[in-house]
């Protein structure tokens, strides 16, 4: 039996405006371990007309561990029924793609809801569990996840949790407490050093986790975050490795906990996303085998 091995996977934000069919050429042609697939790529595939069938055959000689996302996990009451209409549709998606398991999200995605609430000011369309108090929003959120985890269960699935840097729970403690409360086999979570970064956690932090609690790392950066709210695309305009993260400390503390599977490079860099996609993925790659292996 081949022992287990740390996994580079080239995240479908690499090449952002490619198709899906550009991202499994660059990962078949650079040698990536496999690929973080995004669900909207697969579904534009499929909305120009091919079949599912088709789309299983493309993806079927990759390893693709995950797929993502589904997003603001804590939808409920008018909410709750669209929350398991989409999560039923990624779950099939992930099915087709036979992968591992899907990416869950916090909410608001919106950053601009989160700010607008933070300034008093009123806010339309959905505000998940903004303007409640800790012990409901948790709640709220931990029944969710568990009902999300026995549904992809039933597929033979895995969810790996990220909270969003700007949103309610946003903390590697409060995430932990969401997974133990919800108390399901089937549930990991995602270290983003990002959102990791711009919510107070550190590399100690990070250290301190349960390696079996772990699903996979995206390993990206940062430019400085003075506090506030995070504007996410402007603090992520940066080439992994160039802005203000010592992405050595925050590899190491994922590794010191004994962890070993896959690492994600997803990016926000406008410059690279411009650039030639295969050259930015093949620099990545070469970075993060630098890092990790």
């Amino acid at each position: 039996m081949t022992a287990p091995r740390q996994k580079i996977l080239l995240h479908s934000l690499v090449a952002r405006d490619a198709p899906m069919a550009m991202d499994l050429l660059i990962a078949q042609q650079l040698g990536y371990d496999g690929l973080e697939m995004s669900a909207a790529k697969m579904r534009a595939f499929l909305d120009a007309g091919w079949s599912e069938a088709e789309l299983a055959a493309r993806l079927q000689p990759f390893d693709i561990p995950a797929i993502g996302f589904l997003p603001d996990l804590e939808r409920h009451a008018a909410d709750e029924a669209a929350l398991i209409r989409d999560a039923e549709e990624l779950f099939h998606l992930a099915t087709l793609a036979r992968a591992g398991g899907v990416q869950v999200i916090t909410g608001p995605v919106s950053v601009e809801t989160v700010r607008r609430h933070a300034a008093g000011l009123p806010v339309t369309g959905y505000r998940g569990v903004l303007g409640l108090d800790r012990a409901e929003q948790m709640a709220i959120s931990a029944r969710n996840l568990a009902r999300l985890a026995d549904r992809a269960a039933q597929h033979g699935l895995l969810i790996y949790l990220e909270a969003l840097g700007w949103c309610p729970l946003n903390s590697l403690t409060d995430q932990v407490e969401m997974i133990a409360r919800a108390d399901r086999p089937n549930i990991r979570l995602i270290v983003d050093f990002w959102h990791c970064y711009v919510s107070g956690d550190t590399p100690d932090r990070i250290a301190r986790l349960d390696k079996d609690l772990i699903c996979g790392v995206h390993l990206c950066d940062s430019l400085h975050y003075g506090g506030g709210i995070p504007d996410e695309p402007m603090l992520r305009d940066v080439a992994t490795g160039q802005g203000v993260l010592q992405l050595r400390d925050w590899v190491d503390a994922v590794k010191s906990t004994g962890f070993v599977g896959w690492w994600s490079g997803e990016l926000f860099c406008r410059k690279q996303h411009q650039d030639d996609s295969f050259r930015v993925a093949a620099e990545m790659k070469r970075n993060f085998e630098a890092l990790i292996v």
